[in-house]
């Protein structure tokens, strides 16, 4: 079976979910390919910007989620070791939101795919993608239900990849492999009930060989996620060899972190650990022809400033701004290049001006705060100037509003 859209978005979390209803809402034909069925939990931060949830008010999806998302976090901190500093979280000016809130990826992703569903994006799911061609009349996507098996052939001239940066895949986007290397992240994520971690708290935690952050979410827990090398990872399944990995790195981070074993000595574990990784941290792609790429497909950042999420959605109106400006692409078939390589270069410099502070900001904190005397260093220093707790928020976008988006929101 053969069915054509103006737009086929790979992958359903939150920037494609977002770009395709986006784009749905102003009457693109848009088809979103997911594998997984929601809700689903994931290995993720959890946080939201404060100016991300003003945008998500824009697009008229904020609240629900605001209903079920966690208290607004107005102040930030740093466990290092015995150390345990504070400050305040500066403020947002122009939205409703005082400061970000977290809401657990089971809730968020499934809200977002609802709200593009709503607009008129067609989701099929859960179907794997597995081929993907391009020819004379643009793209061929076959993508095969997991479940029942059966095929549809999906045409389209424009593709949207959203589909992440852990996997391997038939999309040119999609080819990760590389040989293993002992500085490779890989992502653990739990969450806890009955924490004593203060209501408005969100501290970053560094410990040797990884970096991780602790965040009230919803539902009354605390979600805790963090990134470890895999060197260290080795280590701690040595020094833990009777309990899986996400408990043996939770052990290490206790030893080494005095504020997490702190704020989690009488909670208990809601559900089980996830895993997940490679990280593959850094620029990756943003597409060529007729392929477009958003959210961590096309740049991951450290997870150290908890950006992720606020960067997936803000890079997909970033695009879809672009591309809702070119009527002539509602089309299927090819489209010119020379209009395509226009979109891109815009697309590019808008993102760069947006997010690359960040990325520079996330790199830099990420290798000081997984070695154990920079950390200590850094967390001396900011136990002496709290104020610049305040200022490296400031520094990582969070109260940045997203500038270069052409068109945000149906209207």
């Amino acid at each position: 079976m053969k069915t054509g859209y103006d737009a086929i978005v790979v992958g359903g979390g939150p920037s494609g979910a977002t770009a395709a209803m986006l784009l749905a809402q102003v009457g693109w034909r848009v088809a979103i390919v997911e594998k997984a069925l929601f809700p689903r939990r994931k290995v993720c931060g959890e946080f939201i910007s404060g100016v991300t949830w003003s945008l998500l008010q824009q697009f008229g999806v904020a609240d629900h989620l605001m209903e079920i998302a966690g208290p607004v976090v107005r102040r930030i901190g740093v466990y290092v070791g015995d150390a345990m500093v504070t400050a305040q979280m500066a403020s947002q000016t122009g939205g409703k939101e005082e400061g970000g809130r977290a809401v657990g990826r089971e809730h968020l992703d499934t809200q977002l795919l609802k709200y593009a569903v709503e607009a008129g994006a067609e989701v099929w799911q859960p179907y794997i993608l597995s081929g993907f061609v391009a020819n004379d009349d643009g793209y061929e996507c076959t993508i095969i239900n997991k479940h029942r098996g059966d095929i549809h052939v999906l045409n389209s001239g424009l593709i949207l990849a959203a589909h992440g940066s852990w996997e391997s895949g038939v999309m040119p986007t999609q080819d990760w492999d590389r040989p293993p290397r002992a500085s490779d992240l890989f992502g653990f994520k739990a969450n806890f009930l009955d924490s004593t971690l203060p209501l408005d708290l969100m501290p970053l935690l560094a410990f040797p060989g990884g970096y991780g952050g602790m965040v009230h979410t919803d539902g009354g827990r605390v979600s805790l996620s963090c990134c470890i090398r895999r060197d260290q990872l080795k280590q701690c399944r040595k020094q833990f060899p009777h309990i899986r990995a996400g408990a043996a790195v939770f052990a290490h981070i206790g030893a080494s972190c005095k504020g997490v074993a702190l704020a989690l000595s009488t909670a208990t574990l809601d559900g089980s650990w996830l895993s997940a990784g490679l990280l593959r941290t850094g620029i990756h792609a943003f597409g060529h022809a007729g392929v477009f790429v958003i959210g961590n497909a096309a740049v991951e950042p450290h997870p150290i400033i908890a950006e992720g999420i606020s960067m997936a959605i803000q890079s997909s109106a970033l695009l879809c701004g672009q591309l809702i400006a070119h009527p002539d692409l509602r089309s299927e078939g090819p489209h010119s290049s020379r209009m395509l390589e226009g979109i891109r270069l815009d697309y590019v410099m808008a993102w760069r001006d947006n997010f690359s502070q960040r990325m520079r900001m996330a790199a830099l904190f990420a290798h000081l705060f997984m070695r154990p005397v920079p950390a200590r260093i850094v967390a001396s220093l900011l136990g002496r100037f709290p104020q610049l707790l305040t200022e490296g928020a400031r520094w990582s976008g969070k109260m940045e509003p997203l500038r270069g988006a052409r068109h945000i929101g149906a209207a």
